[in-house]
């Protein structure tokens, strides 16, 4: 305790050295309070002003922007194209449809992990839409739309999801 005392007197006494004499120009004419311009109300305010042109982004279709951390999908990706070559071969096999619904699940979880919500919740519906008893991608649906909520904003409609994020290999 003692020595938090030194201290700070240590530092309050540092500080009282540097210190700059304070000059009252409140009665001084001659010399300005404020250095910026004065200016009249009307020239803070909107009124009769162009509005700036808002940046879209034009290289996506989607109107949702993508955030969150980019990752290495192709692993995942591969696997979602292995497996939707093998539902379309055998549109009847149940296994297939099965190994197509998990590695919609996969991915979905990996862009989870990486906040990529907006692209993730595609491939949860993905999943739901093969197989709507699939409870795992249902309650990933239900957390990202909670999470659009509590940041107060809206949230893709299906069909409106983004692309996961690019990812650049680091050269080695």
């Amino acid at each position: 305790m003692k020595l938090g005392i030194i201290y700070l007197a240590v530092f309050l006494a540092g500080c009282a050295g540097n210190a700059q004499p304070v000059h009252n120009t409140a009665n001084s004419p001659s010399e300005p309070q404020r250095a910026e311009k004065l200016q009249s109300v009307t020239a803070h305010t909107t009124e009769n002003q162009t509005p700036k042109p808002v940046e879209t982004n034009t290289n996506s279709s989607s109107k949702w922007s993508q955030s969150g951390n980019p990752i290495d999908t192709s692993k995942f990706d591969a696997a979602v194209a292995s497996a939707e070559k093998a539902a379309k071969a055998k549109p009847t096999d149940q296994t297939a449809k099965a190994a197509l619904v998990e590695a919609y699940f996969e991915r979905g979880f990996a862009l989870t992990e990486a906040r990529q919500y907006a692209s993730a919740l595609g491939d949860y519906r993905r999943a739901v839409k093969l197989d709507p008893n699939h409870e795992e991608s249902k309650k990933w649906i239900d957390q990202i739309i909670g999470i659009y909520g509590m940041l107060k904003k809206e949230y893709p409609k299906e069909g409106e999801e983004p692309p996961p994020l690019p990812f650049k290999k680091a050269e080695a």
